[in-house]
């Protein structure tokens, strides 16, 4: 981004060349987990104190979901995560893993989480194997769910079991009940820009 300055022949051009990093999430494959990793090494050297991850979200693979969160996990600055729309299967996830006081979500916003789809086929052993694998990703994605929201280990997937593995639907104020949000607005991202001088 480059600003001309009409004050003073003596400004030629301030260049801010470092813009603070908003990330969007609309899908969870390769390509986007990979685009999210870049953008959150990125974060790092803008000099900005927070990391905005802006959820509107059916969901997508797990796998790709898994890349994201390690790249959170390992991320220096806290990370704020902020529903406009839906945070849906992968999305409600990812939205569990804002910093604890920075998860926001619009009052008409609506979080889904359901069970992992194995999605498998062929031969029966490799569907067992499917099942398999689907079950130890329910039972990892439930339990960091829980401790990200300060719940028991267990109480998404008792949730999740007792609505018989139904989709879970919830609109925003249901979703704070349960933790999974902790404001329900979108907050306003300000921007403050530095400029330093130099001469040619």
């Amino acid at each position: 981004m480059i600003w001309t300055s009409k004050v003073s022949p003596l400004i030629k051009e301030v260049e801010l060349r470092h813009q603070p990093v908003i990330i969007k999430v609309n899908r969870f494959d390769e390509k986007s987990a990979n685009d999210f990793c870049t953008k959150m090494a990125h974060a790092h050297s803008t000099g900005q104190k927070v990391i905005p991850v802006i959820i509107d979200s059916y969901g997508g693979q797990v796998y790709s979901l898994m890349t994201m969160i390690a790249a959170i996990k390992s991320a220096e600055l806290p990370v704020a995560t902020i529903v406009e729309g839906k945070a849906m299967s992968c999305g409600a996830v990812l939205l569990s893993f804002g910093e604890e006081g920075l998860r926001f979500a619009s009052p008409d916003a609506t979080v889904m989480i359901h069970d992992v789809s194995s999605g498998g086929h062929g031969k029966i052993e490799e569907l067992k194997a499917d099942v398999k694998e689907a079950e130890r990703l329910d039972e990892k994605i439930f339990t960091m769910m829980s401790r990200n929201c300060g719940k028991k280990d267990d109480y998404f997937k008792k949730k999740v079991f007792n609505k018989k593995h139904a989709d879970w639907f919830m609109d925003a104020p249901e979703a704070k009940k349960h933790g999974l949000v902790n404001h329900l607005r979108v907050p306003k991202l300000n921007i403050k820009v530095n400029v330093d001088i130099d001469f040619e």
